[in-house]
């Protein structure tokens, strides 16, 4: 059988404009990103908590030096800026700062609200790959004290009478492609020590394949991210690919409870690599935390 050009153009017009409302879809959601809240509620709280956690930026911006993302961060009035890693790309010839230093000067700049700061596998590739990323690591450093962030690699700290806030460097066998490490709750220990049973404990920890190890160890809440969502997000399906190649993971995204624990993982807010999202809005997270009272 064969086809003339009369039966194949159709086709090839359907399948043109098929990706070009595609592409001009996922450019609109990369550029178009949403604000959602959760609530946390706990008989560790002794007051209520506004938090804002952001993930993954990558480099993105919305708007001119981030003021879209700046400026609405600043009308929440969070008490607390959780920031779950990755804010910039560490590849060879895309690694840069400017993203990064401008967004801490920015937030910096925000009254009456401390801000955190956890690794993702990007801040680690700085600091692992020295021989190609040069002083970059240091540098990151620097932004960091220069705005006064909170630097939490492998470190616990306490916030007011009732919140301690954590954050887990995550080794690179845990990010491998295909065929990850497995975790287990002595490695959150090694890393972090015992978590205090009497107060609320915040876990930045950027991978969430090991809800069960960061459980295991004590965080009442845990905020990961890396996965972005899934890139393309389907009705029941949820999130198609991770950037490990996992497929169809149910914890791309969302919030998940386990025997009084919760996981929420972002969709964050940028992408690397393969910069596509589909059904998939880039997330800024607003997090209320609040007293339990009574049963």
């Amino acid at each position: 059988m064969t086809f003339g050009v009369r039966q194949v153009l159709p086709w090839a017009v359907a399948g043109v404009a098929g990706a070009t409302a595609v592409l001009a879809r996922s450019r609109y959601e990369r550029n178009h990103f949403v604000t959602e809240e959760v609530t946390i509620v706990s008989r560790k709280l002794a007051r209520e908590w506004t938090a804002v956690f952001l993930s993954d930026l990558h480099d993105k911006q919305f708007g001119e030096g981030n003021q879209q993302l700046v400026e609405e961060i600043r009308q929440i009035e969070p008490d607390l800026i959780l920031i779950g890693g990755d804010t910039m790309v560490a590849k060879e010839k895309l690694a840069d700062l400017t993203v990064t230093r401008e967004l801490m000067e920015q937030l910096s700049q925000i009254k009456n609200c401390r801000i955190f700061y956890g690794n993702g596998n990007h801040e680690q590739r700085l600091c692992r790959e020295w021989e190609t990323y040069g002083t970059m690591y240091r540098e990151f450093l620097h932004i960091l004290r220069e705005y006064g962030i909170c630097y939490l690699s492998d470190r616990t700290l306490h916030v007011g009478e009732d919140l301690a806030i954590s954050g887990l460097n995550i080794d690179q066998p845990y990010y491998r492609d295909f065929s990850p490490a497995k975790m287990s709750e002595r490695y959150v220990k090694y890393h972090l020590g015992e978590a205090d049973p009497r107060r609320f404990e915040i876990l930045l920890a950027h991978s969430p394949l090991f809800f069960d190890a960061y459980a295991q160890w004590g965080a009442d809440l845990a905020l990961c991210g890396h996965f972005h969502g899934g890139t393309i997000r389907l009705p029941y399906l949820g999130g198609v690919m991770t950037p490990q190649f996992q497929f169809f993971r149910k914890c791309c995204a969302g919030t998940f409870e386990e025997n009084g624990h919760t996981m929420i993982v972002s969709r964050g807010l940028g992408t690397h690599s393969i910069n596509l999202r589909l059904g998939n809005r880039p997330q800024l997270i607003v997090l209320k935390l609040k007293q339990q009272i009574g049963e």
